[in-house]
């Protein structure tokens, strides 16, 4: 037995396979007599693969958000939370998220013994992402949308006379270093990710689309680039006379 504590590194799905941004954390690989992989997958809001189709099957099971699924020839269909996909041996399919929701599944396959592995057709067209049938509009991108993604509560003594909005990039790799922020601190991840941890709490991996909340005073003990580096906005809330400042304690 062998265990791997979370999070792991995950990589940018190649662009070779998909539409839009995905993310790929390996779970499991082959190993000795085992021919089993397992992946978790997260697709950005309008990402995609491209049609494929794998020689011995695969079995998605979705574990965050909606997406969408088509085999060729079939309907566009939604699947969410919970749902199980079982694709057959050289069944040509492509899966993603929805053009309004972020979507993660496992991705589960055996690999053939023969080396064989997945084979890449064309991207999935625009009017073919955006066919799902009336009644499945989760697929539809509605004229205009409001989700929540953040319902935060504030000290009531904080006394907010500004809000400065910075767009902040951390190189590849680089970790930015246990530090302190002078006020409360809102984000929101644009492009990449990030090994995030506020001292006391579970590490995290935040990813395009995701937010985060830095009370005054809090201790951030990582907000590490991971491979392609990150950038976010940064929302401060200042009081009057007040400019946003960050100091590095010594751990």
């Amino acid at each position: 037995m062998r265990i791997s504590p979370a999070p792991r590194t995950s990589a940018s799905a190649p662009s070779e396979w998909i539409t839009g941004y995905a993310r790929i954390e390996s779970l499991a690989t082959p190993q000795g007599p085992s021919r089993t992989k397992v992946d978790s997958v997260r697709f950005a809001p309008g990402a995609r693969t491209h049609w494929h189709r794998h020689p011995l099957g695969q079995v998605l099971v979705v574990t965050e958000g909606t997406g969408l699924v088509q085999r060729r020839g079939g309907e566009v269909e939604t699947i969410r939370v919970g749902d199980t996909v079982r694709i057959e041996p050289g069944e040509w399919h492509w899966h993603g998220a929805t053009p309004t929701s972020a979507m993660r599944h496992l991705a589960v396959e055996e690999l053939p013994a023969d080396g064989r592995t997945a084979e890449r057709a064309e991207p999935v067209s625009d009017a073919e992402y955006h066919s799902v049938q009336s009644g499945e509009d989760e697929g539809q991108a509605p004229p205009l949308s409001r989700v929540i993604v953040m319902d935060q509560k504030l000290p009531e003594a904080l006394a907010t006379h500004r809000v400065e909005i910075r767009r902040i990039t951390i190189a590849p790799g680089h970790a930015a270093g246990l530090h302190v922020h002078n006020g409360p601190v809102f984000g929101s991840i644009e492009t990449g990710s990030a090994v995030y941890q506020l001292e006391g709490e579970p590490e995290t991996v935040l990813e395009p689309g995701d937010v985060f909340y830095e009370p005054e005073g809090a201790r951030v003990a990582r907000f590490d680039a991971q491979d392609e580096g990150v950038t976010f906005l940064g929302y401060f809330l200042l009081p009057d006379g007040m400019n946003p400042d960050i100091t590095f304690p010594d751990a």
